[in-house]
């Protein structure tokens, strides 16, 4: 099954234009009432919302309020951190997110469902593995049931029979993985997991978790449990599942019967899920290193460079501005460790004496790309000029971090499945701007700095995303050129994300690496030219706010202004919660 569509070839009647006017304005307003100021939440009141009136008080008065705003909250972060630290508090994420109290008895009297159907293992993390192993293949071969659940002893009946229920209700022909939300090991900052369990992201942490259902005949014919994996047996048999292309599901709810606190503290973890990631790695015929993380159960892997070197252009648009060209250039050629690499400058009608003769001169190609600028068609026809195996996509206010940058980009982008890659990009200030983009519900930069300010296996994980900046994107050129390239309609804006998301239709995913970094001086070069009808194109493409969902962000999680709140779809309900 597809992880998304486009709407735009669904046969759906097309979104209007009063339709995505409403959108704007309900997104708007979220926001506004979401993470807006108690002043703008009262001005919208007022004034009307999206009037032209309240438009003009926002030009006159948003400049000196927005700079007192950065300074008074500077303050008042620098307190809250200080009292956070003082009282030892756990971090509340997302803001709003409280546990739910549940009457788990007469909820399930309520549902009334037969879990006929469905085995309960119940484990005791004090036992061996080894022990538990044997115990779980021991139900897998003799259970009349279809589903195995697997949940601590820590765990009641009755919160281990309401996982069930509400998991099997997902339940599907086809599906054999069913994973829900849990609360983890803070309870104020559950695991909020995504729609999809990435493959790229499966090697980083054990995405699925619990409570979980698997489908019994599956797991028996993938071959059970292995002893071998230690504690980290249910992570290695969700790698083996997906190398064999099952199906995951997931259940947008916080379930009891997780994993209890003490697994995440186990000092085993570590070790034994770099193990099962290694073992994955050389099931696939992949060569590179895991190491675990700091953050436990957590592992960094990272891939050899192919051998030999394929080459590589990078091409960077840009018009005049060589200060930035001349920086970004040497911030390349002085660090840059992989062999075979060249470099194709896009001029888009540069004008100064310096530019052209700074053109003349430099060894790389130049080639020109006249007329108003139009980023996707710039980059396009930058493509066309190359015949390298793999092509970067460069913005000219960028500099190059990390020495082996290319080697881990191509690393990733050479896998069969991968379409795009991308990396972390840091501001002037050394801070997070860029660590991929979220479609929750409209595409936006995650930032771990300011926007996802919690630190978990999401945050620090090398991962499947939605999309990622054009600022830095690696792409095979076959792939690109067999996509049609950017789409030039959208000039200036979601021309990135829109052709990751093509990229994702045709089965192949777009990678993000933190350990990639580069600085970015946003909006340096060309300023902040935003055109409406390109968002507005992307939204009918995508049916954005409407029925569109980021596979791989968690589903219960919006991003709404600067802050990320806990909003959970209604069950059977496509629609992303404005």
């Amino acid at each position: 099954m597809a992880l998304i569509q486009r709407f735009d070839e669904s046969g759906a009647p097309p979104i209007t234009a009063s339709e995505i006017k409403h959108r704007w304005i309900e997104f708007h307003r979220q926001v506004r009432l979401m993470s807006g100021t108690r002043l703008q939440r009262t001005a919208g009141r007022i004034l009307g919302e999206n009037t032209l009136r309240y438009k003009a008080a926002r030009a006159v008065f948003g400049p000196p309020l927005r700079a007192l705003r950065k300074l008074r909250g500077e303050r008042a972060e620098r307190r809250r951190v200080e009292k956070l630290i003082a009282r030892r508090e756990d971090v509340v994420f997302p803001v709003n997110y409280r546990p739910r109290v549940v009457d788990y008895g007469a909820e399930l009297a309520a549902l009334a469902t037969d879990l006929a159907d469905v085995h309960v293992a119940v484990v005791d993390p004090a036992r061996p593995p080894a022990e538990t192993v044997a115990a779980l293949n021991e139900a897998l071969n003799s259970t009349a049931a279809e589903w195995l659940l697997v949940a601590d002893a820590t765990a009641s009946e009755e919160e281990r029979r309401y996982s069930a229920t509400l998991l099997l209700a997902a339940t599907a022909p086809g599906v054999d993985v069913v994973y829900a939300d849990e609360a983890g090991p803070h309870p104020f900052a559950p695991l909020l997991k995504p729609p999809a369990a990435g493959p790229h992201t499966l090697l980083s942490y054990d995405v699925v978790g619990r409570p979980a259902l698997v489908r019994v005949e599956t797991a028996f014919a993938a071959g059970g449990f292995r002893a071998e994996a230690g504690v980290a047996f249910e992570h290695d048999l969700y790698l083996r599942l997906s190398e064999a292309g099952r199906a995951f599901t997931h259940v947008t709810r916080v379930l009891p019967a997780g994993r209890p606190a003490s697994a995440f503290e186990d000092p085993r973890l570590g070790e034994d899920t770099a193990a099962v990631v290694r073992e994955a790695l050389e099931r696939r015929g992949w060569k590179g290193t895991v190491s675990a993380d700091r953050l436990n159960g957590l592992v960094h892997w990272t891939l050899a460079a192919p051998d030999p070197a394929p080459r590589i252009d990078i091409v960077i648009p840009t018009r005049d501005r060589i200060d930035l060209v001349d920086r970004c250039l040497k911030s390349i050629e002085e660090i840059t460790t992989y062999p075979n690499y060249d470099v194709i400058i896009l001029d888009n009608d540069s004008a100064q004496a310096e530019s052209k003769a700074y053109f003349a001169e430099t060894p790389y190609r130049v080639v020109p790309c006249p007329g108003p600028f139009n980023y996707a068609k710039i980059v396009n026809r930058g493509v066309a000029h190359s015949d390298a195996d793999y092509v970067v996509t460069l913005n000219n206010d960028t500099v190059v971090v990390t020495p082996d940058w290319l080697e881990r980009l191509i690393a990733l982008a050479a896998l069969p499945d991968v379409g795009i890659v991308g990396a972390c990009l840091l501001d002037q200030d050394g801070k997070r701007e860029h660590e991929s983009i979220v479609v929750s519900p409209y595409p936006q930069h995650l930032r771990t700095d300011s926007n996802y300010p919690h630190v978990d296996y999401f945050s620090r994980a090398t991962k499947d995303v939605a999309a990622v900046t054009g600022a830095v994107q690696m792409v095979e050129r076959a792939l690109w050129e067999s996509l049609g390239g950017m789409d030039e309609e959208l000039s200036v804006v979601m021309n990135d994300v829109d052709i990751c998301l093509r990229a994702l239709v045709e089965g192949r995913y777009t990678v993000y690496t933190p350990d990639v970094r580069l600085y970015h001086h946003v909006g340096s070069s060309r300023g902040r030219l935003d055109p409406i009808e390109n968002r507005n194109r992307f939204i009918r493409r995508w049916d954005v706010f409407g029925t569109f969902r980021d596979p791989f962000f968690p589903e219960a999680v919006v991003l709404l202004g600067e802050k990320m709140f806990y909003l959970p779809r209604q069950p059977g309900s496509g629609r992303a919660p404005l």
